[in-house]
């Protein structure tokens, strides 16, 4: 049986409380980079004043009125008690959901997403948790390998403290400028309207990394995540989707 199970993440739960009539979604819109008033999943961020990630996450729909966050498992109580802060008096329940979990596959699924940042991704899916899922593997080396491959940063060690912008957030479906207010929107809409976003996060071979410019390294698969001039990057060194978004900026 092939493992799916991406053991690195976490479920937090957004729910109305019974009978409170409040609108989670509604909550999230004024907080997440992303528009999360229609269709779900997407992949969104919560930021700090000045645009830079704190967390990274998809967000699904989970029916009666609920949302899902699909984030790290190692920062999952840190984003509840974020988000708790923002609450203030509304009658809106965020907890880690125990009994749910992410799961991934380069392959089609019958009833998995694909990736909304990029297809080649791969397709997620969340489901209950189940005994037989603690004791297998999880599918977390193979994710990593692949979304490395493909160019795609996520995390707090790889994204944490990075403008969003600079993260190829644009490119990776993680923003929306046209959803209204959001927290860190002010410099993040600045900086897409005066196209100044001066630096990515790029995967490289670790032999090419820059140990003053790296976020991540993985010693295992040979790769590194550093934060680097644009001005510095070479087109043909970069993947097809992250190419295309320097040079669109690039032509304007």
């Amino acid at each position: 049986m092939t493992a799916t199970v991406l053991k690195s993440r976490a479920i937090v739960r957004v729910a109305p409380r019974d009978g409170s009539g409040e609108d989670v979604r509604d909550f999230l819109q004024g907080l997440v980079t992303n528009d999360v008033s229609g269709a779900l999943p997407v992949y969104a961020a919560l930021l700090s004043a000045q645009g830079k990630a704190m967390f990274d996450f998809f967000v699904w729909d989970a029916g009666s009125d609920a949302v899902l966050l699909d984030c790290e498992a190692d920062h999952a109580d840190e984003l509840v008690k974020r988000l708790s802060l923002y609450r203030l008096r509304r009658q809106i329940d965020i907890v880690r959901d125990p009994n749910m979990s992410v799961s991934w596959s380069s392959k089609p699924r019958d009833g998995a997403a694909i990736d909304p940042r990029l297809p080649a991704l791969g397709h997620r899916w969340i489901e209950t948790v189940s005994g037989a899922m603690d004791t297998m593997d999880g599918a977390d080396k193979d994710y990593l390998a692949h979304r490395l491959g493909l160019g795609v940063t996520e995390g707090r060690d790889e994204i944490g403290d990075i403008l969003w912008l600079e993260t190829n957030a644009v490119e990776l479906n993680g923003v929306s400028f046209e959803k209204g207010c959001y927290i860190g929107q002010e410099n993040t809409a600045r900086m897409n309207w005066r196209q100044k976003v001066n630096r990515r996060l790029v995967v490289v071979p670790f032999e090419a990394s820059q140990e003053k410019r790296r976020k991540a390294a993985y010693l295992g698969l040979a790769l590194a995540v550093d934060h680097l001039r644009v001005a510095d990057l070479e087109p043909t060194e970069l993947p097809a989707w992250q190419a295309a978004g320097i040079a669109d900026k690039t032509d304007d």
